[in-house]
């Protein structure tokens, strides 16, 4: 009997073959061409379409030569054409590059006005996303605005400070506002299991009307003014304007900075990894030894601070005093970028980019052209509608399916990346 000896080693054709690292190139072409990533552009230019359809409808020129359509169909057309692309002209000259300016300071103006309207939602969306990567719904973005506004604003007119510590004591007091106003409900949470959707909502109506009745008060109503607004900031206490006939302020980088700090805590920091593992898996991540409550606590104390801001940015940048609107609806509009970013911190900032651009071409749009400006947020409604259906999305443009083997970018449990 003779011992049978294995191989030295396999023959080559029989060897598993040992698939290639993949690169950041490769794994960007592969979420761009099957992933969320496509679906998400997909979205948005489905909801254009659907909004040039509501341009043309609204037109008064293309409903009068609709009346003879059977007959002269080219006239309808022509006129739609027309509609459309003079809509999405100014669109595009109000938010990206006026082509009409023969200097590059005033032609780049417009999109000046794209990242100061962008800043406040990004600011704020990462920390609506911040806190979906937790699994937890933040919708209090609104009332943490304006309780960081509110403490930005006071130091921003009711001290006088040295320059440049009154700007960092202003900012600091905002971020420290916002965390204040969202570790309540992050304790709330944690501590009795209250659900935070019902807590935020509850202190978005307090901040709101807390701000409505401080700017009565004579701490905070401007002298001699008979409506309810404050001092205007200390000349200290603003965020510096790069462009002298431009609102871009100093908060367009503060809130690139925060984005940058957001995905390192997400991607590189063991408070990151917690908070991943708590929204994907909240039983599993007790079982593993983490604290559930505290990780409730800390990301509501972060996404907060991230709120407050937004708040900063626009009391201490944008408009420079206190009045009760100051949060501009940016609160509930993050949530929007936050699902539209598939709550991961860039895809955050490109999404805020997009809603900037929205809103600082809307108006030159209605007032060049006449269209409502409520089709603006008629097309940001319709791209969420399709963010939050991909299937639709993918049957329409015959969009192929990942396989099994493949991970899947995109929302986890509904929340995180």
């Amino acid at each position: 009997m003779t011992d049978t000896l294995p191989p030295a080693s396999a023959p080559e054709e029989e060897r598993p073959e040992v698939p290639a690292e993949e690169t950041f190139f490769q794994r960007f072409m592969r979420e761009l061409t099957s992933g969320s990533i496509l679906v998400t552009i997909l979205s948005v230019v489905l909801a254009l379409f659907i909004g040039a359809l509501l341009i043309a409808a609204s037109d008064p020129d293309v409903q009068d030569r609709a009346s003879y359509f059977f007959s002269r169909p080219g006239d309808t057309l022509e006129a739609a054409w027309s509609a459309v692309s003079n809509a999405y002209s100014a669109l595009f000259t109000g938010s990206i590059i006026d082509i009409n300016e023969y200097t590059v300071g005033r032609a780049l103006r417009p999109l000046a006005e794209t990242a100061t309207n962008a800043a406040p939602l990004i600011a704020a969306g990462l920390g609506v996303a911040l806190a979906f990567r937790a699994g937890l719904f933040n919708i209090g973005a609104e009332g943490q605005i304006i309780l960081g506004a509110i403490l930005a604003g006071y130091v921003g007119f009711g001290m006088h400070l040295p320059t440049g510590l009154h700007l960092i004591v202003g900012v600091l007091a905002g971020i420290v506002g916002g965390a204040i106003w969202g570790g309540i409900v992050g304790l709330l949470k944690a501590r009795t299991g209250a659900h935070e959707v019902i807590v935020t909502i509850m202190l978005n109506y307090v901040a709101r009307f807390l701000i409505a009745y401080l700017l009565t008060t004579s701490a905070f109503q401007r002298p001699g003014a008979s409506n309810p607004v404050s001092p205007i900031v200390d000349e200290n206490a603003q965020l510096t304007r790069f462009f002298s006939d431009s609102r871009l302020h100093l908060g367009f980088v503060l809130v690139i900075l925060a984005a940058f700090g957001v995905w390192w805590l997400l991607e590189r920091s063991t408070m990151g990894f917690e908070f991943r593992a708590v929204g994907a898996n909240p039983n599993a991540a007790r079982t593993a030894g983490m604290s559930v409550s505290r990780t409730y606590i800390w990301v509501m104390l972060l996404a907060g601070g991230l709120a407050g801001l937004a708040g900063v940015m626009q009391v201490l940048g944008t408009e420079r005093y206190l009045t009760a609107g100051i949060s501009a609806g940016i609160g509930f509009d993050a949530i929007t970028v936050a699902l539209l970013g598939r709550a991961s911190p860039w895809g955050t900032v490109a999404a805020g980019l997009l809603f900037g651009a929205l809103r600082a071409g809307g108006v030159p749009m209605q007032a060049s052209t006449g269209t409502p400006i409520d089709i603006i947020v008629v097309i940001q409604s319709l791209i969420v509608l399709f963010i939050a259906a991909p299937p639709l999305v993918r049957a329409i443009f015959r969009v192929p399916v990942r396989s099994a083997g493949q991970p899947v970018a995109g929302l986890q449990r509904g929340w995180g990346a």
